[in-house]
């Protein structure tokens, strides 16, 4: 596990030293994101932020893991393919949310739903044939085989991880610290499989994060967005799938099921009550900051939250 940890302190080391020169860059190439009116009014101060911070993120662990994790160990190919797909489909959405091409607004929900679709079911292909993933652990009853059933099941859990993760980056910090805390959970799930690439990979992920937080810390000098908050969630559940405890993924990543449940309830609710709300406005983080909680109360108590959830996660692989 040291080889392990010190992947990931170099890639925090990257992702810190890399930061600075990348929001310049982003800021001399006038990459300052829009922001929406439909969200909080406070948010407003935010216009003109530099978005695609993400970048800096999934380029220190592409950085770290291919000279440190990828010979010998092909299999780490599927979690990187996947994260470099996702990244594409983010850095083209998010070049439409910026200040100077505010009008385009990205993708529409349908085509990158379309997108992430097809990532979600290229990646279940592979896991059901290359790597022969049939199976899931279940805490306290053990692994059970669920046959080509499997290939929809590693669908769904990708495509929603990815969805959900992405709806969770709204505040700053929020996400980055959130999933840091599930990642490190996987990565000790990696471990004590004794799959030690995909562990190393994870805490990899972890020491990006870190550093990206560095800058993402608010105020805010960068934001994530899509082109690191889509890969995030794709990534994440690539990761649970190749440990077999994808079931976990609910609770590990309890916030980002939070977030996307308020979203989800918050749409239903509207559209089947001609137009009442539940909460103040959706998503969770959102309703919290229009109840007068400030932006880091938030962040760290959502930290806390899937840092705790990270614990009970462990503690459920282990009864497996």
């Amino acid at each position: 596990m040291s080889y392990s940890l010190l992947c990931g302190v170099i890639a925090f080391i990257v992702s810190l030293l890399a930061g600075r020169p990348v929001v310049r860059l982003l800021r001399a190439k006038k990459l300052g994101k829009a922001i929406s009116e439909l969200g909080p009014s406070t948010h407003m101060v935010k216009a003109g932020t530099p978005t695609m911070g993400g970048l800096l993120s999934w380029g220190t662990v592409a950085a770290v893991t291919v000279p440190t994790n990828l010979y010998g160990r092909l299999s780490m190919l599927l979690p990187l393919s996947v994260l470099l797909a996702t990244v594409a489909i983010g850095i083209y959405d998010d070049l439409g949310t910026l200040l100077t091409n505010a009008k385009y607004g990205g993708l529409s929900w349908r085509v990158k739903f379309i997108l992430i679709g097809g990532i979600a079911m290229v990646a279940a292909l592979v896991l059901h044939f290359s790597f022969d993933a049939h199976s899931v652990n279940v805490p306290w009853v053990g692994q059970l085989d669920i046959g080509p059933i499997y290939i929809a099941v590693a669908f769904l859990t990708v495509f929603a991880t990815t969805s959900a993760v992405a709806i969770t980056d709204g505040l700053d910090g929020l996400l980055g610290g959130t999933a840091a805390f599930a990642f490190a959970a996987y990565a000790v799930i990696a471990f004590m499989q004794e799959q030690i690439y995909l562990g190393t990979f994870s805490f990899t992920v972890v020491g990006a994060l870190l550093g990206f937080l560095w800058f993402n810390a608010h105020p805010a000098q960068v934001f994530m967005g899509d082109a690191g908050a889509l890969p995030l969630g794709a990534t994440l559940a690539t990761v649970a799938l190749m440990t077999g405890h994808w079931l976990l993924l609910p609770v590990i990543g309890i916030v980002f099921v939070a977030e996307a449940l308020s979203d989800v309830i918050q749409i239903a609710y509207f559209k089947t009550t001609g137009g009442r709300r539940i909460f103040r406005m959706a998503p969770l983080h959102n309703h919290l900051e229009l109840l007068g909680w400030s932006e880091p109360q938030i962040v760290v108590r959502m930290w806390l939250v899937g840092f705790a959830a990270g614990m009970v996660g462990v503690a459920l692989a282990l009864t497996v």
